[in-house]
């Protein structure tokens, strides 16, 4: 079937949909629930759109590996953000500019403000400054670090707005988008998490974040809790000093504490000790040893008897090294938190996820539910209609500087996230 006759099939499948109802617009001014109707996605402006999607899929590759070559290691995503912020303007969004904590905003007036739906991609990569982020391709494969996480996201984003601008489409409601920070690691959701509380707060109505290739909806947020604990005492002489406490040892029991954690298969709840160091040198008392831990769960109760296990241990670890020894002078212990990231869960029955369901199937995508961690856990945990959706292709080696992309097919990510921003705005 060709892709003409496939837009076709798509704008009438989607036009006889009952299901784009009853989306509850939850934001700031509290507005009563409203219907996600029709829109008409048959008229000519919509068709339009979606034959711009198939022939702008190459700009759109073109974005995601020009945007990938350009660093974004942690905390230092700005040379990356003032890129996206260029090609905002570029595109024609309005109130484009970068918030205090680094993401790039650029505001689709509707015909309306409201509802006003967020659609994100995140800026920043897991990889340090020194990575070689030269992309590489080989037929329909691109290999680079994050060319999948998140340049492909950041990518489809233009995509959207490319494709609208080119059918003059006005949506009902507004359509703001953003280039998020933060959204690896240690940078814990700062991007997400200052949209929420300062720079939009009151005016996100729907959420819905790209993040990585395949065709996957994430409508659970995995919940995690980071901390870096810390043992001091004073060091010494590995044999002058001999039997003082050691921050190495009372380390060794914390992490051999939690080695042994039994925690439940469902709901899927999780720990690992990541990083350890410490230590002067082989013949020395440590004065100082430190572990970071990520704690992870689906469900926000599990999440927070796990970190009651963990705070627990410590404190036994503490005192079975002071105890061994017997000495005045004792270790202390920092238990400081790295990262905290809520859990949730948007409802399959509710409409934003029976809409990217439909949207999906209207393509001849069968979507899979998934929980993870991604920008989406903040709204779903303040009771904001929020889903993750991945964003076309396929790719492996995530998180990798053998990160691959394979672009085959990857314009039915960018051709349904259009459908889903046109489908959201709707009031």
């Amino acid at each position: 079937m060709s892709m003409s006759r496939g837009i076709r099939r798509v704008v009438f499948w989607i036009s006889s949909l009952p299901l784009f109802v009853g989306l509850p617009v939850v934001a700031h001014a509290q507005q009563n629930p409203g219907a996600l109707g029709p829109r008409h996605l048959q008229d000519a402006a919509v068709q339009v759109a979606l034959s711009a999607v198939e022939e702008f899929e190459s700009d759109v590759l073109d974005d995601q590996v020009e945007l990938c070559e350009i660093p974004a290691p942690p905390f230092l995503e700005s040379v990356r953000a003032e890129a996206y912020r260029d090609r905002f303007e570029q595109l024609g969004l309005t109130e484009v500019r970068i918030d205090a904590v680094g993401n790039v905003i650029g505001v689709r007036a509707g015909k309306q403000r409201r509802p006003n739906l967020v659609m994100s991609a995140h800026l920043d990569t897991v990889f340090p400054k020194e990575t070689d982020v030269t992309v590489v391709r080989e037929g329909t494969i691109l290999k680079g670090p994050g060319i999948g996480d998140d340049c492909r996201g950041l990518a489809v984003l233009l995509g959207i707005i490319r494709a609208l601008n080119e059918a003059a489409l006005k949506t009902t409601g507004t359509i703001t988008f953003v280039g998020t920070v933060g959204e690896e690691g240690l940078g814990d959701l700062r991007g997400v998490k200052h949209l929420f509380a300062t720079e939009l707060a009151g005016q996100v109505d729907r959420f819905v974040s790209i993040d990585g290739p395949g065709l996957s909806i994430t409508n659970g947020a995995i919940g995690s809790i980071r901390y870096r604990v810390t043992f001091r005492g004073p060091g010494g002489h590995s044999f002058g000093a001999f039997g003082l406490a050691s921050p190495a040892h009372a380390l060794g029991r914390f992490i051999t504490r939690v080695a042994d954690f039994q925690v439940p298969d469902i709901p899927k709840t999780t720990f690992t000790v990541g990083r350890v160091g410490g230590g002067t040198s082989v013949n020395s008392i440590a004065s100082e040893a430190w572990a970071e831990i990520d704690l992870r769960s689906s469900d926000d109760a599990a999440l927070k008897r796990l970190d009651l296990m963990l705070l627990r241990a410590v404190d036994l670890a503490l005192s079975a090294e002071n105890s061994r020894w017997g000495r005045e002078v004792t270790l202390n212990v920092e238990v400081m938190k790295i990262g905290e990231r809520p859990a949730g869960r948007t409802d399959p029955s509710m409409a934003i996820v029976r809409a990217a369901q439909s949207v999906s199937e209207a393509l001849g995508i069968r979507p899979r539910l998934f929980s993870g961690s991604t920008d989406a856990n903040i709204p779903i945990s303040l009771g904001i209609p929020a889903i993750t959706i991945d964003g076309g292709g396929s790719g492996s080696g995530a998180h990798s500087e053998h990160e691959i992309f394979d672009t085959e097919n990857s314009v039915r990510g960018t051709l349904r996230a259009t459908l889903l921003a046109v489908a959201l705005t709707e009031p």
